[in-house]
């Protein structure tokens, strides 16, 4: 226990027969249950973790008949695991970047109470910025800034780290319907949390790379999280400032971002007619582009302010 709180550690698994033992042999002794949710693996992953249970019987392995995605594992450990009494919940990777050294700042932070979810962060030290692959670099910063909008917490970085702790309590209180299954998981997590009005806080916790091959595709990932991350902003903004209390942040980006979007387009469509037709734009169609953009800018600025604001730890 830690100051007297159940911790339970989620590890979901896929194909991880050669790390996860040495991540399981790692993690504290003051954990209470270390629960692997074997996601339909292919290889010996769940064998290997029955002969660390017989060692540790802290260990119990959850086993799927079909994949259910990185974030449907961990639905499914954190389900279990609140429904066994435990009073805190982590989750960590099975492929050994995760440092368990850093497992008791992570549960620190949530059980003092003055935060609901506490996650890690590989940016908070120069050393492990160069370390990290430059086009995975790249990625967390992109996916950073959306998820920053989308979800509200603009003090939080490296969204894409799922060295995470939650207490149970939070978690009873997250709209968990058509939570996402796959990577896109800890940025829906946020959202969610946000919602629900919960405090979050990043911990420093340097990643470890040695080589490992990632399974998650930055392409495919930059492909489809913008448009995940602009369905979850719209219904953020839905959720928290219209259906539970209605606030001025809905009212400046219900009207900000149209305007926005109309102003660039428009003044789109005049500078090709214009390019095409090789005429000059009236003074009144200018306007007509650029009085939406300012306004729509200015209002949208104005909403960040607020919810950076709100945000604050």
């Amino acid at each position: 226990m830690f100051r007297g709180l159940k911790i339970f550690v989620i590890v979901p698994a896929y194909n991880e027969e050669g790390q996860i033992e040495a991540v399981l042999a790692g993690i504290p002794e003051f954990v209470e249950r270390i629960v692997v949710v074997d996601d339909a693996s292919s290889d010996r992953t769940a064998e290997v973790v029955e002969r660390s249970s017989t060692n540790d019987p802290r260990v119990v392995l959850l086993r799927e008949v079909s994949n259910l995605g990185v974030g449907g594992a961990t639905f499914k450990g954190f389900r279990w695991s609140v429904e066994q009494g435990a009073d805190i919940l982590v989750k960590m990777d099975a492929d050994g970047q995760m440092d368990p050294e850093g497992l008791p700042r992570l549960v620190e932070q949530v059980a003092e109470g003055r935060f609901d979810y506490a996650k890690g962060n590989r940016f908070l030290d120069t050393r492990d910025l160069a370390a990290m692959p430059k086009l995975r670099l790249f990625g967390n910063f992109f996916l950073t800034f959306l998820t920053k909008l989308a979800s509200g917490y603009w003090h939080v970085f490296d969204p894409q780290n799922g060295f995470v702790a939650l207490r149970a309590d939070a978690w009873r209180r997250l709209p968990l319907e058509g939570l996402a299954n796959g990577y896109f998981f800890e940025n829906d997590m946020l959202v969610r949390l946000n919602v629900a009005g919960c405090k979050v806080t990043d911990v420093p916790i340097p990643a470890r790379y040695r080589g490992e091959k990632s399974s998650m595709s930055l392409p495919r990932i930059l492909g489809s999280f913008p448009l995940l991350l602009l369905h979850r902003f719209w219904y953020r903004i839905y959720q928290k400032y219209v259906l539970r209390t209605f606030s001025p942040i809905a009212l400046f980006y219900g009207l900000g971002v149209p305007l926005f979007a109309w102003g660039v387009v428009f003044g789109l469509a005049v500078w090709m007619h214009s390019f095409l037709f090789r005429e000059v734009a009236t003074v009144g169609t200018v306007m007509l582009s650029a009085l939406p953009v300012i306004v729509g800018l200015q209002l949208v600025l104005q909403a960040i302010v607020l919810e950076i604001e709100e945000s604050k730890p």
